[in-house]
């Protein structure tokens, strides 16, 4: 593990933390490659990729029995839950995992929902991922639920929260909410809406798939009931996790098999899991803690997502700086200064998305474009030609990969 350092929000030597990535080593002809699609799964450092292999090489085993290997992944197992509970502000207790952020919120929805039924309601968000509307409609279908969506507001790439109010009723039971967007930034209060919720008498479950990376994650603070996050957003493998507050947990109609356990949170998990995954999953919040020094991982832990936050705004206002004063730029989003991840939207005038993206992968910057899965948010914002151009700053970006993106689209622009 690498020595803990303070993040200088200013500084471009972020060689300590680059050098943890091989894949930052990749080149394209004579460019090295800069890596802006982290919104769609970040690089992974070589101590993530360790702890997967060394499970895989020296514990592989099923869980539950009295020999060694067997042991030894009941205790990897533990021992991640315990990493997941310091990164979200939990206990072991309300972890569980699964194959992904949707699959847990369709498996937790379909729990949900054998209680409810004709005059039970939902509300959900026209600024949330698919991943966070397609479960609650499946409901709409299954059970006679009433689906309640509350609008974004394109000029600002925000909630419209009188309507969220008025979407409220003794009737809600959920209220699904991102806690940041993935195509926009968009960081929305989850803990207002939590208390929003709560004094209607509903639950509320949060997406928080593209926030964990950014900001520090707090259930309590949050208020929320439930919480999904994927590791491969923060430096993980491809392994969903779930909050689920423990005494909701245990009285949830899973669906599950009767040998099964009966105890949270493993009556959330199905079959086998993926256990060389979730051996990474707890490397990668092992390596964010690494970023700062402290007592206690959950006090590193806050002491690197201090540094990443402000480390993560410079680099996002010399992006959107950049990207303004570029002829053709169009930016989405809230503005640099507002809650925000520093991921930025954009399209060029006379250019298709797929265009764009193409031709700075040609250069080695490598950027996402499309709807990504905000189906919703990209109608609403009426952009055609292959949706938006997302580029996102991870912790392993320099201020030259982003003048290299902005000066990429400038060279296109004329």
């Amino acid at each position: 593990m690498s020595q803990p350092h303070t993040i200088d929000a200013t500084s471009a030597d972020i060689a300590q933390i680059r050098r943890q990535f091989p894949a930052l080593e990749r080149t394209l002809g004579p460019h090295a490659v800069a890596y802006f699609d982290g919104p769609g799964g970040t690089q992974v450092p070589r101590g993530v990729v360790q702890a997967m292999t060394d499970h895989l090489y020296l514990h592989n085993a099923n869980t539950g029995w009295h020999y060694p290997s067997s042991e030894e992944t009941d205790a990897m197992m533990g021992g991640a839950r315990a990493a997941l509970a310091d990164l979200l502000g939990a206990t072991p207790e309300e972890i569980a995992f699964g194959a992904n952020m949707t699959t847990l919120t369709f498996h937790l929805a379909r729990a949900l929902g054998r209680g409810w039924g004709p005059g039970d309601e939902i509300v959900v968000t026209e600024l949330d991922h698919h991943a966070n509307v397609a479960p609650w409609q499946a409901l709409q279908r299954e059970r006679g639920v009433v689906l309640r969506t509350v609008p974004l507001i394109p000029e600002t790439g925000g909630l419209d929260w009188n309507m969220l109010e008025d979407a409220l009723t003794p009737r809600t039971r959920l209220l699904a909410i991102g806690a940041a967007s993935n195509a926009l930034g968009t960081i929305s209060d989850v803990a207002r809406a939590a208390e929003l919720v709560h004094s209607a008498g509903g639950h509320c479950f949060v997406d928080a798939v593209h926030y964990a990376p950014h900001a520090m994650v707090d259930v309590r603070r949050l208020g929320c009931d439930f919480l999904a996050c994927s590791a491969y957003k923060f430096y993980g493998p491809h392994v969903g996790v779930l909050y689920g507050r423990a005494d909701l947990v245990q009285r949830l109609d899973v669906p599950k098999l009767a040998p099964a356990p009966e105890s949270a949170p493993e009556r959330l998990e199905t079959g086998t899991l993926n256990h060389e995954g979730i051996a990474g999953a707890a490397a990668a919040v092992e390596f964010l803690a690494s970023l700062a020094p402290g007592v206690t991982r959950r006090e590193r832990l806050a002491g690197a997502y201090e540094g990443l936050h402000l480390r993560g705004q410079f680099l996002l206002e010399r992006l959107w700086d950049g990207l303004a004063g570029v002829p053709g730029v169009r930016l989405y989003g809230p503005k640099p200064g507002t809650p925000r991840t520093p991921t930025v939207a954009f399209t060029v005038r006379g250019h298709s998305s797929d265009a764009v993206a193409r031709a700075l992968g040609r250069e080695g910057v490598f950027v996402s474009n499309g709807d990504f899965y905000a189906t919703t948010v990209v109608a609403r914002l009426g952009v055609g030609d292959g949706g938006l151009l997302r580029a996102g700053c991870a912790c392993y970006t320099t201020e030259e990969e982003v003048d290299r993106l902005i000066a990429g689209v400038a060279r296109l622009s004329r």
